[in-house]
């Protein structure tokens, strides 16, 4: 989604499949000359039906009131802005000339005998500290290079990061970046854990990945020192999720390569800027504990604007466009942010794109801006990579123990009946004697085994198996329960819903007169298939028994074919 005026670009957000920065700029293009063509036919418009734009209840800030702040406070807050490093020094110091600037306008106000002349609304003090701690911020980049934390125009803030921070979980990650800081949590599941959400649209779950990879994103008020009500997720935990999500989305394996549903949780502890792209970084390692295969790690990156024009600017730091100057920022902090002219958020790999979104506070940017913007960001994330390439301990790359084994194979969509069985029994049953927590079958014949541990996992997939075909002759089945008893040999269970039979003669050698004295209901013996016909199988006891005492199996099945 691209916005914008007649000559440059407000807003972006978007996603993508790793393209380039000139593929990029190359769409933003072909986006604004759509947008000119907008505006212009809507100002032709405006001449015919417009009328004056309505001034009355707008809040102007006194043409006096910004002078006599600055006067004030400029010096101070410009030494709070040259030597506090820190968001919590820098913000009392921003405080101690609010202060300041209450008391000396409640002074100068007092001057005054009616008690009204030369007063000023709060909402009208506050308007004006802002504009003058503005102008000291962006005077110092402009003019100096100077950035409220002591980094130069294009530094990154130091990176910290460690995995496997939370043993119990699947996966989990901090992440810190200079004053920001993440917990990434991953959580792996089953398809029934997909996120899902009514629609009156028809769409095929089925056939997509869609709810199988989502990312929830959790900004407490402690994160920013405060405290305020905790509940459900407002319109910027959402805004900020669904970036990260989108940054991370094309490096999620599919369903067919890694069949989980995967979770991931970003709770943030601390924030002076971009904790979204934090997000992004902490989700990448989180991922990568949990034994995800993603395709490649990604990075992101908030890039700040300075912007102003050149005329009202002597010689100093950054570049031109036309009639502006402006700089760069890369990896801005809150205040550079409020303060400044941009909020661009990029994330990708080192070379290319997933996510983005920018809105602006001036009106518009050149495509030449963006681009430089851009090509900054890039060696932005390049650094990230390197830093978190440098996680220790780094991530486990493998599933924790605490993870459900999950197995995936597929049957003949005719037989799925078969699994499931007479209101749901045989597929009970499965889970009953291999100790798995969920078989899903769907449509297509596509089936998912869930077990605590890949030992009942892999004998769900083996009972599957012996129902929807015919096991090998000279196949082996150990522990298998006795059903019933005949005169002819006993009945054993295969697996839930199938049994072959162990004739008389197959049971010992010699062969027992009464089937009883060798052999009782609920007894567990070794089997071994001799053949199948029409899906009756038939089984051999004895075939085990020689086995066991070491005989050649080419033995055994000569011995046991003649019956």
């Amino acid at each position: 989604m691209v916005a914008g005026t007649r000559d440059a670009i407000l807003m972006i957000e978007g996603f993508c499949d790793f393209l380039t920065e000139e593929q990029m700029i190359e769409a933003l293009g072909f986006g604004s000359k759509a947008i000119t063509s907008l505006c212009l036919q809507m100002e032709e418009w405006a001449k015919k039906v417009g009328k004056p734009k309505r001034a009355d209840c707008v809040v102007v800030v006194p043409e006096d009131l910004e002078g006599r702040v600055f006067n004030l406070v400029g010096a101070q807050l410009r030494e709070a802005y040259r030597t506090s490093l820190s968001k919590d020094v820098r913000g009392a110091a921003v405080a101690e000339a609010q202060a300041r600037v209450l008391a000396e306008l409640a002074a100068a106000s007092a001057s005054y005998g009616n008690g009204t002349a030369g007063t000023y609304t709060p909402l009208q003090i506050s308007m004006a500290l802002k504009s003058v701690e503005s102008r000291v911020m962006r005077s110092l980049v402009l003019e100096e290079g100077v950035r409220a934390d002591g980094r130069g125009v294009s530094d990154i803030r130091p990176i910290t990061s460690r995995a496997g921070l939370l043993p119990r979980t699947h996966g989990s990650a901090l992440f810190t970046r200079g004053e920001t800081q993440a917990i990434c949590v991953t959580t792996l599941g089953t398809a029934n854990d997909a996120l899902r959400a009514d629609s009156m649209r028809k769409t095929d779950e089925e056939d997509s990945d869609e709810g199988r990879f989502y990312l929830q994103y959790h900004f407490p008020p402690s994160s920013v020192g405060e405290t305020g009500r905790v509940g459900v997720p407002g319109r910027r935990e959402l805004g900020h999720g669904e970036l990260a999500q989108r940054a991370l989305a094309p490096i999620v394996p599919s369903g067919d390569v890694f069949p989980y549903t995967v979770r991931l949780e970003s709770t943030i502890t601390e924030s002076n800027g971009s904790s979204s792209m934090a997000s992004v970084c902490g989700g990448v390692l989180a991922l990568q504990d949990a034994g995800v295969p993603i395709s490649r790690p990604v990075a992101g990156i908030a890039m700040g604007l300075i912007l102003e024009p050149a005329a009202d600017l002597g010689s100093g730091f950054g570049s031109s466009s036309g009639s502006t100057r402006y700089v760069v920022l890369s990896d801005i902090l809150g205040s550079e942010d409020a303060l400044g002219d941009m909020d661009f958020k990029v994330a990708g790999d080192r070379d290319t794109i997933t996510a983005f979104q920018m809105d602006i506070k001036v009106e518009g940017i050149t495509l030449d801006i963006m681009a430089s913007a851009l090509a900054q960001a890039r060696a932005g994330r390049q650094h990230i990579l390197e830093q978190m390439q440098r996680c220790n301990p780094p991530p486990s790359a493998c599933l924790s123990p605490y993870t459900p084994r999950m197995l995936r194979t597929t049957v003949d969509p005719t037989k799925i009946g078969i699994v499931v069985g007479s209101g749901g029994r045989t597929i009970k049953q499965l889970k009953e004697v291999t100790g798995v927590t969920a078989i899903n079958l769907d449509e297509e014949g596509r089936v998912d085994i869930v077990g605590p541990n890949e030992a009942a996992a892999t004998h769900a997939l083996e009972l599957i198996n012996l129902l929807v075909s015919d096991p090998e002759p000279g196949t082996v089945l150990r522990n298998r329960p006795v059903l019933s008893l005949a005169a002819f040999g006993c009945f054993v269970e295969l697996c839930p819903g199938r049994q072959g039979l162990v004739h008389v003669s197959e049971l010992a050698d010699p062969a027992p007169s009464d089937v009883a004295s060798v052999v009782s209901v609920g007894e567990k013996i070794d089997v071994m298939v001799l053949s199948c016909d029409g899906g009756k199988v038939s089984l051999s006891r004895r075939a085990v028994a020689m086995l066991d005492q070491g005989e050649p199996y080419s033995s055994v099945v000569k011995r046991t074919s003649g019956g």
